[in-house]
């Protein structure tokens, strides 16, 4: 979702913000500080999110935004600076997309640095509409209550780190995750919060292109990545359009990932101090038809003489092209109660081209099709990795125990 700073570990989108921001989004208040001073900025937050995976709404209430320069500082400590929305704020994350954006207002910030964004969500309570403060919608299902994490009113604490200088405003977008925060909790029907969100700065610069409109907007995501990682992701319009924002200066490697679909790849696609064009309208991208194949497992660790379920695992498909790089294809957190993953993935050969200002020449990964990494991640255990064949059509499950 991960070169993102996570917490735990992807929710990002446009509201114009001083409509947002007037007199009711926002008003600071400071633990232990007194009134702003001609040495104090200011701070602007916004939301944004990355594609969701199988959900059509993926809604949650914010409450207040709250800051500190202490990485450490706990709730009931001092130093903290907060921007309260009256009322909370109920966002979709799913509409945030494609470099959408949702205001949440600015507040006056003493200058200096700051290390640590605290996120309060409304709780589910009562009958009706707050009861679904936090809730999702799988595709085809009904709209759910989300279970949202122990010690919320404390509040989601994301690692940040920002500047504010003084008599100047500071641009910070909160990231989310939705197809790596919302779990499945085995059959019962019901699913998890597990944020996982990046702060990140509003930089001008980014990626913007088209996909062809053969491809499927629902099942398709287009991702800035580096070293086999995504940075950032999004879904392109109803035109093909996608555009990847707040990328900072570098040289990346977009991903298009489609149902039924293989995989398309641009290397070496550099990054500015503006956004980089990869195509228009008559050259978009589109791949190749191909048959696809699901990966499935489990994560497990023995506990005395028992096998139990990794519930806070992370898992994560790779594919090393011929000659780099190797790309991320899908990742998704394991199911919260059976610690199980489950991937769909493009049996036939990835198609990649090298970035070129004039046009993209995809040629197929022949070496390559079918052929996949997977990858465990768990918070206080060794990183596994395990291949996955499906070349011949076939599935394959692949299971991890520690």
């Amino acid at each position: 979702m991960n070169a993102r700073t996570k917490l735990g570990s992807r929710w990002t989108r446009v509201m114009g913000w001083m409509a947002a921001v007037g007199a009711a989004s926002v008003l600071a208040a400071c633990g232990g500080g007194g009134g702003s001073t001609a040495a104090d900025g200011s701070l602007r937050v916004a939301v944004t999110d990355a594609p969701s995976c199988g959900y059509d709404h993926v809604y949650v209430t914010i409450q207040k935004v709250s800051v500190n320069q202490s990485s450490t500082a706990s709730d009931t400590d001092g130093g903290w600076t907060d921007l309260t929305l009256t009322p909370a704020r109920q966002v979709d994350l799913l509409s945030l997309t494609n470099g959408v954006l949702e205001e949440l207002g600015t507040m006056p910030l003493a200058a200096g640095h700051y290390s640590q964004i605290r996120l309060v969500l409304a709780s589910n309570t009562g009958t009706g509409t707050t009861a679904l403060a936090n809730s999702v919608q799988p595709t085809g299902g009904a709209l759910t209550a989300l279970t949202t994490p122990s010690g919320q009113q404390s509040g989601l604490k994301l690692q940040a780190n920002f500047d504010v200088q003084p008599g100047q405003m500071a641009d910070v977008v909160l990231d989310f995750d939705a197809c790596a925060s919302v779990v499945k909790a085995g059959n019962s029907g019901q699913y998890i919060l597990k944020p996982v969100i990046s702060v990140i700065e509003r930089l001008v610069s980014g990626l913007q292109g088209f996909v062809s409109t053969t491809l499927a907007t629902a099942s398709t995501t287009v991702s800035a990545q580096l070293n086999g990682a995504t940075v950032r992701a999004t879904t392109p319009d109803s035109t093909g359009k996608f555009t990847i924002p707040y990328l900072a200066p570098g040289t990346y490697t977009l991903v298009v990932t489609s149902d039924g679909h293989a995989t398309g790849v641009v290397t070496s696609v550099p990054v500015g101090t503006g956004t980089t064009a990869i195509n228009g309208t008559a050259t978009a991208i589109v791949t190749p038809v191909s048959a696809m194949a699901d990966v499935t497992g489990a994560v497990t660790a023995v506990s005395g003489s028992s096998t139990v379920a990794i519930t806070d695992a992370s898992a994560r498909a790779l594919q090393a092209l011929t000659g780099g790089p190797t790309i991320e294809v899908a990742k998704q957190p394991v199911d919260s109660t059976l610690g199980t993953y489950r991937f769909h993935l493009p049996v036939a050969a990835p198609v990649k081209a090298a970035y070129s200002t004039t046009a993209l020449t995809f040629a197929a990964d022949t070496a390559v099709a079918g052929k996949y990494t997977i990858e465990i991640q768990a918070p206080s255990r060794t990183t596994q990795t395990k291949p996955a064949d499906i070349s011949s059509g076939t599935g394959a499950t692949v299971n991890f125990a520690y």
